[in-house]
């Protein structure tokens, strides 16, 4: 069995497969819930299944791009998880397990997952009807030419919670939005049990998130009224 954390994204997620197949879920779609909910989520799951974690075969992360916080929380847990019971560690690529959650929304030639950045930008891909990766993870600005070329070539499934801000701008006909899809740790069973049969595992001391763009602090606005004084 491999336990597979999402926490990319503001939703938490936690997710117990076998073979490809969900067992059990955990899941909170609060923003900023990560901290709060990730522990107990994979305890309850554990409890239920009657496992402890140096008896799974692995466990599985979402690696990002997404959130700073959250791919820090849930790569840490996934770390400490992975070095205490002695077990491989998986790293999944959000826009990969998304590619995986919207193959349900219908049959497109091409699926582009879309997760929120700043203003107009986004974390994306592109993966074809086979899964195959199309066009590398990147950030874009997104405009009216983003995906021309993809879209030239035939129908592009947007999804994510990146998606419904590029409805207005993105006017092609072979354009399609899923707004009801909603990330989800159970589109990991499927990459994480292909990496396992492969054995394709992290290096736990070193694994990072892949944040694909530095993190930016924001600077607190000075107080006039007090930061005179």
């Amino acid at each position: 069995m491999i336990l597979c954390i999402e926490t990319a994204t503001p939703v938490c997620s936690v997710a117990l497969c076998h073979r490809g197949n969900l067992m059990d879920k955990e899941e909170s779609r609060y923003d900023k819930s990560h901290a709060s909910h990730l522990t107990v989520f994979i305890e309850r799951i554990l409890t239920r299944s009657g496992i402890e974690a140096r008896y799974l075969d692995a466990i599985a992360v979402s690696k990002g791009p997404g959130s700073y916080t959250g791919l820090r929380i849930g790569v840490s847990a996934a770390k400490g998880i992975a070095y205490g019971a002695g077990i491989p560690l998986i790293a999944v690529a959000t826009t990969e397990l998304m590619y995986h959650g919207a193959k349900k929304a219908g049959d497109y030639d091409y699926y582009c997952p879309m997760i929120d950045a700043r203003r107009m930008e986004v974390y994306t891909a592109v993966y074809g009807k086979d899964g195959k990766e199309i066009k590398g993870i990147s950030a874009e600005l997104i405009s009216e030419e983003t995906f021309a070329e993809t879209l030239d070539k035939g129908r592009v499934l947007f999804f994510g919670n990146g998606a419904a801000k590029c409805r207005d701008i993105i006017k092609h006909p072979s354009a399609f939005f899923d707004e009801t899809f909603r990330i989800s740790s159970e589109y990991m069973c499927r990459p994480a049990q292909k990496a396992f049969d492969n054995k394709i595992f992290e290096d736990v001391a070193y694994f990072e998130p892949f944040y694909l763009k530095d993190f930016i602090a924001t600077i607190p606005k000075k107080n006039i009224l007090t930061d005179n004084k």
